[in-house]
């Protein structure tokens, strides 16, 4: 029963969410300030989830094969390396440090 008052919670908040946003004056998301903000979000949230699941593991800081792999893509993203070799560099230098064992 609780996983079913769980999930009518989140329904319910997701519904006011999704309103909240359609009540916004559209003058309000006109503002310079407001559309730099909504271009610039996204990036800074997955920037903080790849290094949330990079360098950590429970709640411990961790340098690890991840951190190799994300150093990879990277060196391959200023190279302006097409998104598939970007991912599969970094798989390839995740999986040779693993392999390594370290």
């Amino acid at each position: 029963m609780n996983v079913w008052i769980a999930i009518a919670l989140t329904v319910a908040g997701c519904y006011l969410v999704k309103l909240a946003g359609l009540l916004v004056p559209a003058g309000a998301l006109e503002r310079p300030l407001v559309q730099r903000l909504a271009a610039l979000l996204p990036v800074a949230l997955l920037a903080a989830l790849t290094a949330q699941q990079t360098f950590s593991t429970g709640g411990d800081l961790v340098l690890d094969a991840r951190a190799a792999g994300l150093a990879a893509a990277a060196v391959a993203l200023v190279l302006r390396a097409p998104f598939l070799v970007v991912v599969g560099a970094a798989v390839a230098v995740t999986a040779g440090v693993r392999a390594l064992g370290w």
